[in-house]
């Protein structure tokens, strides 16, 4: 029961975020023409419908309130259209709908993170209310309390909510004469959720009916009516009847279910008689009636609405759907950490004959073969966890719209490559450090005047420019302004007041004194609001995207704007990497930070002021870092004459490192290192986790911005 629950809320939360996320999407780009088509409000109306519904179930009364006045408020607008709204009031629509999904997500973050969601939200949904009297032209009404509604409806009882079969007299049969009587299995639970889903399955296949109770939604209490009576779902039509029937072989927890006509009156009462259990897997024979029983067999001629086959194998047009399903993401994880196992056993199995020095023809053809398969499986485990960079855009144009009106600065957000794809704990992981940036970018880079910008023959919306792109191994997300820029010396003034300076001011280049920005606890601020000021900002930024292999870099020009560039690998799980040798030791190094590797004879060698090795390529002097020297590796080979240099960068970060031997490109598939050795430090020294070579060894894995701030902190 529990597992049910949780994986209830699992496709509730997935659903409600994603109505909201495309809600927001609908309100940003309508507002710019300052008006909704009629698309928009069904889109909107049903969107609210679908949450009002999901929440009521699951007595999510505060989610299901707003919901249920929002789509009160569009069915008014849906039957009078937009048009019947001044401009004042299609201004205040926005800002009451962008309100009201934030309001919306604030309460589902309280469910996702188990906390009681809020029991009084009374001025919110009078807020609501207000707006449709408004628009409507009629009087205001005392509103009951949400709290007092709430509270109603988890202590009311089937007495009061539910009349009891004898309700069914009262209804209005003559338009549903096929009546089905469904009873869910004894001791499932949440009965009245069981019949919402089935109720929302008979939808999905276009079928036009009614059913009872009829409040399932919004009452829990209806559930004991179910357990008791049964829930009778009615029909226009004995084929749609008869396809319903066929449906319900496929739906969980059905006990049994009977077809028949809608019951008749005898004395004032309900005849039942009609209503035998028949197990649900078996197939219904005839429908019962009064008259001559009506066999449920199609007829020829095809019925008024569209409906799928059924699952006795009868040939009918598929539902033209997308193939789509969501899973979970662990799963993905589950599966990801298996082709990492099969990749590495792969590997071993291929090392084995290779140092045995076996020469078996059919073995390496086998051998070859299953490196194929193992690439192709490899490539599409990681293909489902790539998700478009798209949902991560959408939500900074929604930043961008509530800082706009809350500075009054005037600023258009564009977005370019939004289709760019990466792994979705990497999205889930840049969404943080991208709004910040975007924050700041409004804040401090936006200029407060708009004159300030025409004099310098700015136009007068400013514009933020937001874009990724796919660069081999990585990918590059930049964040750009074209407002005021930063000013160097202002940050070396506040840096130096800050005590952060390491060297004489004018020994500072542009891009360091830029660097210094994401100092922790750096601001140039000096007001606390709402949106800066507190001093966490890009040091946060440069700590999350560097948690994930990432790197950050600033660059500026005053009167021109600022660019904040982040990259980011596509995924944490297998990389491709160069295996090398040190000794007797094998390490790894990510292929994206190796630029190329050469040969060096003695004299290409210089020294610097303190006597740091240098090493001229491609006309630049970069430093060298001795490998085995750096982590006291016992080697033979100390001359650079015989090694092997390769030139690495990171971090904007580019020097040489002085190695043994390469070992050739392997995929390596990235464990962490274990816990305990968290006290040693040991991802400041360089490493930045660990792999399983072919031959069973473990291998570490360099971190290649990490090691030269090792090497020259023991200089």
């Amino acid at each position: 029961m529990d597992n049910m629950i949780d994986s209830l809320l699992d496709t509730y939360l997935f659903e409600t975020n994603t109505l909201l996320e495309e809600l927001d999407e609908l309100l940003l780009n309508a507002e710019k023409s300052q008006t909704l088509t009629e698309d928009d409000v069904n889109a909107i109306f049903r969107s609210m419908h679908t949450i009002k519904g999901s929440s009521a179930m699951l007595e999510f009364h505060s989610l299901m309130t707003i919901a249920h006045r929002i789509e009160d408020l569009f069915f008014y607008i849906r039957e009078n259209g937009m048009d019947t709204l001044s401009d004042d009031m299609k201004k205040e629509l926005f800002n009451l709908m962008f309100q009201s999904t934030e309001q919306l997500r604030t309460e589902i973050e309280k469910v996702e993170n188990n906390e009681p969601l809020s029991d009084n939200i009374d001025d919110f949904v009078n807020q609501i209310n207000g707006f449709l009297n408004k628009i409507s032209g009629a009087e205001p009404q005392e509103e009951e309390s949400s709290t007092n509604t709430n509270s109603e409806a988890k202590s009311g009882n089937i007495e009061s909510d539910l009349p009891g079969i004898d309700f069914l007299e009262k209804q209005d049969w003559s338009a549903f004469p096929y009546l089905i009587h469904i009873l869910f299995k004894e001791g499932t639970g949440m009965e009245n959720l069981r019949a919402f889903l089935l109720v929302n399955t008979l939808k999905e296949h276009d079928l036009d009916f009614k059913y009872y109770p009829d409040d399932i939604e919004s009452n829990s209490n209806s559930a004991e009516f179910i357990v008791d009576n049964g829930f009778y779902v009615a029909f226009t039509d004995e084929n749609l009847a008869s396809l319903a029937a066929s449906l319900l072989v496929d739906v969980p927890n059905v006990e049994s279910y009977e077809i028949s006509m809608t019951p008749t009156m005898t004395e004032g009462t309900m005849d039942l008689s009609n209503f035998t259990e028949t197990p649900a897997k078996e197939e219904v024979k005839e429908v019962k009636t009064e008259q001559a029983p009506v066999k449920t067999e199609q007829k020829k001629e095809a019925p008024a609405k569209k409906a799928p086959a059924s699952s006795k194998g009868e040939s009918a047009a598929p539902a033209n759907k997308s193939s789509l399903i969501s899973v979970n993401l662990d799963k993905l994880d589950s599966l990801m950490a298996l082709v990492g196992e099969i990749v590495i056993t792969e590997s071993m199995v291929a090392s084995s004959v290779e140092d045995d020095n076996l020469k078996l023809e059919s073995f390496l053809k086998a051998s070859r073969q299953l490196r194929k398969l193992t690439d192709s499986l490899q490539d599409i485990a990681m293909s489902l966890r790539m998700v478009p960079i798209s949902g991560v855009f959408h939500k900074m144009s929604r930043i961008v719209r509530n800082m706009k009106q809350d500075l009054g600065k005037d600023t258009q957000l564009v977005t370019i490559g939004e289709d760019t794809e990466m792994d979705k704990s990497i999205v889930d992981a840049i969404g943080d450090p991208i709004m910040h940036i975007v924050r700041n970018s409004m804040d401090h880079g936006i200029e407060e005047d708009v004159n300030d910008r025409l004099k310098l023959g700015k136009p007068a919306q400013a514009q933020i420019v937001l874009s990724a792109k796919h660069t081999g191994s990585e990918v590059i997300i930049t964040i750009s302004d074209d407002g005021q820029g930063m000013d160097p010396d202002k940050i070396l003034a506040k840096a130096k007041r800050n005590g952060l300076l390491t060297k004489p001011e004018e020994d500072y280049t542009q891009k360091e004194v830029l660097s210094l920005l994401m100092t922790p606890g750096f601001s140039t601020n000096e007001e606390v609001t709402e949106y800066s000021g507190r001093g966490v900002g890009l040091d946060v930024v440069k700590k999350n995207v560097e948690a994930i292999g990432g790197t950050v870099t600033l660059s500026s020009e005053r009167g021109k704007g600022s660019t904040t560039t982040l990259k980011i690998p596509l995924t944490l799980s297998i990389v491709n990497s160069m295996e090398v040798a040190v000794g007797g030791s094998i390490f790894a190094i990510p292929l994206s930070d190796i630029r190329q590797s050469f040969k060096v004879k003695n004299q290409d060698i210089i020294y610097d002021e303190n006597g740091n090795e240098l090493i001229r390529c491609m006309d630049k002097f970069y430093p060298l870092v001795r490998l085995h020297q750096l982590y006291n590796i016992d080697t033979e080979i100390t001359d650079l004459e015989e090694g092997i240099i390769i030139l690495v960068e990171a971090n904007e970060m580019a020097y040489c490192l002085f190695l043994d031997e390469l070992h050739g490109v392997q995929q390596v598939v990235i464990k962490p290192l274990p816990s305990y050795l968290t006290k040693y430090d040991i991802k400041r020294r360089g490493i930045s986790g660990c792999t399983i070579l072919g031959n069973g060894d473990i291998s570490l894995i360099l971190d290649i911005a990490g090691l030269y701030s090792a090497a020259t902190s023991l200089v």
